[in-house]
């Protein structure tokens, strides 16, 4: 058996405002040749199909075209399980019709765990691959809340609530390889955070549950399972102490920190011998760079971007000393005429400045604008002579903006 196993595509994401269609329809399309290409019997996607539970209907389209494409290729079976960011309603709605595509979907927990176990089967109707098709678990499916309980309580509850789950559809999928002729593999899936996951900042990766809580250990998945094919992290990785239990990680770099980073997908062939893993590395579709620094060396970064001539998506960030109140006009200078794009422009001695007006406790909403307004003065050292203008200005802003009644709000 051959397998292709990618997760969190989020299918209509964004990025600073940029939609990111064009990206996604080109990793669908490379998706779709090489499933064509290493002749893969099955596609797994491990959960957030979508970016949000109301996708748009181009979203929709890319989804729908894929599988088509899919359905008339070599490949034999897709499986399909929802993630944090799905709709399990919405992705549950066509099931019964793409079953007919041997395209199978869950979306949510099944009131009963045999459900979510699937015997797939050859052109010759022999049996030749289980799966245990897990999609994310959520709170309120697999924890009976109790008055009293602490944050512990609650943490143990999620991870007891995952484990039997997992139990439970172990057992059937070994019930299932039991009445056959011959044993075949039993692959699990899930969109869950294991412990020891690592992620990136500015990955887009949320808490699953609050406080971070039940981030599962590798011994949740019972040993029976050949493979364990995993989505909700952003980055590829395997599982600690389980080298067959795989993050395959989102097919974009979802920001830029993980600009610098290859992106993969998962082609995993199962034999005798258990399962033999090869990351696949996925084609950059769109260039991204970070770029920090003072002025200097912002400007001699784009200077060398420049000389590549490539379109590229970037974000800048000044770390300068110098407060440079045109940084924005700058910038735009220093790219006009080429294929640099840049999408965010952050100012991180401003943002350090502004962290610094407040006092240990203390929270930015509880103070009033004018000492807000203050305290900026003394955080940029403005002068005495400057101050009354400026503090008359931004009283006159304050009030026609009847900040007081809002505040009272």
């Amino acid at each position: 058996m051959k397998i292709i196993h990618t997760s969190d595509w989020h299918l209509g994401c964004s990025l600073f405002g940029r939609k990111r269609y064009e990206e996604t329809e080109k990793f669908l399309d490379w998706l779709s040749e090489l499933l064509e290409q290493e002749n893969i019997d099955v596609l797994l996607v491990a959960g957030d199909i979508f970016d949000t539970t109301t996708p748009s209907n181009r979203a929709q389209k890319l989804y729908y075209q894929f599988l088509h494409r899919v359905a008339q290729s070599s490949c034999r079976h897709v499986v399909i399980t929802a993630g944090n960011h799905d709709s399990p309603s919405f992705l549950n709605a066509p099931r019964e019709l793409l079953r007919y595509l041997q395209v199978y979907i869950v979306g949510s927990m099944e009131e009963n765990p045999d459900d979510e176990v699937l015997l797939l089967k050859n052109p010759e109707g022999e049996a030749e691959l289980i799966i245990c098709a897990v999609p994310y678990l959520r709170d309120r499916d697999i924890r009976k809340v109790e008055a009293g309980e602490s944050v512990e309580d609650k943490g143990r509850k999620l991870v007891e609530g995952i484990s039997s789950h997992y139990a439970q559809v172990a057992e059937a999928a070994l019930s299932i390889q039991a009445s056959l002729e011959k044993p075949v593999p039993i692959v699990a899936m899930g969109h869950l955070w294991a412990v020891g996951g690592k992620t990136i900042e500015g990955d887009g990766v949320r808490e699953l549950y609050p406080g971070a809580l039940a981030q599962v250990g590798a011994n949740i998945f019972p040993l029976l399972f050949d493979y364990v094919a995993l989505g909700h992290l952003h980055t590829f990785q395997t599982v600690v102490g389980r080298q067959d239990c795989c993050y395959s990680g989102a097919p974009l770099p979802m920001g830029f920190g993980e600009a610098s980073r290859e992106k993969k997908v998962i082609q995993v062939e199962l034999a005798g011998t258990g399962a033999r893993i090869t990351p696949v590395t996925v084609p950059l579709f769109q260039a991204l760079q970070g770029i920090n620094g003072d002025w200097q060396q912002i400007e001699a970064q784009l200077e060398e971007l420049k000389s590549k001539q490539q379109n590229t998506w970037v974000e800048i960030i000044y770390e300068g000393a110098e407060i440079i109140s045109d940084l924005r006009e700058k910038v735009d200078e220093a790219v006009a005429g080429t294929n640099i794009d840049v999408l965010r422009i952050g100012n991180k001695s401003q943002w350090e400045r502004e962290l610094s007006l407040l006092g240990k406790g203390e929270a930015l909403a509880e103070l009033h604008p004018q000492e807000v307004f203050g305290r900026c003065l003394d955080a940029y050292e403005v002068e005495e002579s400057q101050r009354p203008d400026l503090l008359r200005l931004h009283n006159e802003i304050v009030d026609s903006l009847d900040i007081e009644d809002w505040m009272a709000e």
